[in-house]
């Protein structure tokens, strides 16, 4: 299967990813509301939510290194029942200290999926398919964002919150599980590589210097951040603001909506924009768009940003998914995604604890202008970022990889086959 083919496997992807996401994403709010049943105030739900982050902040670099030498689809399963088990433990937890470690095995098993199933997104498409395949492939994450937390407001309420907030958290176990169905013939079979024909890992270091990376690494973290502190604390401004918890599940998921609307549009607005544009431009909205949510606005005009806002958070991850993947080198491609990752977790370890901190002093709304500056931020490194991020350095790679050809040497057969590996 080449790249450009058959795209069964892409669709398969999805729907995994759907059903994976879907349950993080009913589970995420339904911990907030279990933890403030279970007499949680704002700093400690930052906790929690950061918690979320910190285990997986250790694995995302080996877990990449492992994907970049060998096969991506075995951290799929893995990762379905690290979710799964995380989601139902933490629904059975009685205590804020247990749902803390279960929230971050939920992490961990969101990020194995995550590393694993964005690896076979780079692999398998072409250099021109990546930002249509990445955009595609992060429809599956708005798809769960979408349902989750419908499903999740559908479940809790009532008085007793606890029960009803434990309940969600088991169904979204359940809900994790139903990926297995979608986990078959995602990646081609490969031979497996000898040490001797891996060639040597690219140090850390040259991945982060690589112009593209960090700046990519930052809009991803960004972008993140908004959604993952949305998610978290919509719960909390609903809860102050005397909104049903329904309703903010109806309005996450409008959101999440609003994001999908982006995400298959995104080709046409590349077109019109180009990927430098589009990254500023959506980054500068969603930055006003997130200062308006710390308005004491009704509930029609919270549903029109939360709208807006959605929609200018799509291009954000699968654009900077591509940035990363086409600056890294074409042999650390997983590595520089998990270094992306690592960024992101870092964003949801950082952003919760300081937006309860700032919760707890300037009240439940000052987190959103928190997020709206990391969003200003965002859209002038997007507007610095180059257009075809790593084509120097690729250039350069093949014009030596070219002499080497002409002089006979055996080294230019092994640099094209690393260049061919991560269109795989």
């Amino acid at each position: 299967m080449r790249p450009g083919r058959n795209r069964g496997w892409l669709l398969r992807l999805v729907i995994a990813f759907s059903f994976a996401q879907g349950a993080v994403s009913m589970a995420r709010p339904a911990v907030s509301y279990r933890a403030l049943a279970l007499g949680a105030d704002e700093r400690a739900i930052g906790v929690i939510a950061g918690v979320y982050a910190l285990l997986p902040l250790f694995a995302a670099v080996p877990l990449g290194r492992r994907t970049d030498q060998g096969r991506c689809a075995p951290l799929l399963p893995v990762g379905v029942v690290l979710i799964s088990g995380g989601c139902v433990l933490s629904g059975l937890a009685d205590s804020l200290v247990a749902m803390a470690v279960w929230s971050g095995v939920m992490g961990l098993g969101h990020l194995s999926f995550v590393i694993g199933a964005q690896s076979l997104v780079a692999r398998q498409s072409a250099p021109h398919e990546h930002d249509r395949n990445f955009g595609h492939f992060t429809i599956g994450a708005s798809l769960g964002q979408l349902v989750g937390p419908i499903a999740a407001g559908a479940l809790i309420g009532g008085p007793d919150m606890a029960r009803t907030s434990a309940l969600a958290l088991v169904a979204a176990g359940a809900g994790a599980a139903v990926a297995f169905t979608s986990l078959w013939r995602t990646e081609r079979p490969v031979e497996p590589k000898s040490r001797a024909g891996r060639g040597e890992r690219v140090p850390v270091h040259r991945i982060l210097r690589t112009r593209g990376v960090p700046g990519g690494i930052f809009i991803s973290l960004a972008v993140l951040s908004a959604t993952d502190i949305l998610t978290a604390y919509l719960p909390v401004v609903g809860e102050h603001r005397g909104i049903a918890p329904s309703v903010i599940g109806v309005l996450l998921s409008l959101r999440a909506a609003a994001t999908i609307a982006c995400r298959l549009v995104m080709t046409p607005l590349l077109r019109l924009l180009g990927r430098t544009a589009l990254l500023t431009v959506t980054c500068v909205l969603g930055a006003v768009l997130c200062a308006g949510i710390a308005l004491p606005v009704p509930v029609w005009a919270l549903a029109l940003i939360l709208a807006a806002l959605g929609f200018c958070l799509g291009a954000g991850q699968p654009l900077s998914m591509t940035t990363v993947v086409q600056a890294a080198p074409d042999d650390a491609r997983s590595t520089a995604l998990a270094l992306r990752l690592t960024g992101n977790r870092l964003g949801q370890a950082g952003a919760p604890a300081a937006a309860g901190l700032i919760a707890g002093v300037a009240g439940v709304a000052a987190p959103f202008v928190m997020l709206g500056a990391l969003l200003l931020v965002s859209s002038a490194i997007a507007l610095r970022s180059p257009a075809e991020p790593g084509r120097a350095e690729r250039d350069a790679r093949r014009g030596t990889s070219a002499k080497r050809k002409q002089g006979g040497s055996r080294p230019a057969a092994s640099d094209e086959s690393l260049s061919r590996k991560g269109d795989i």
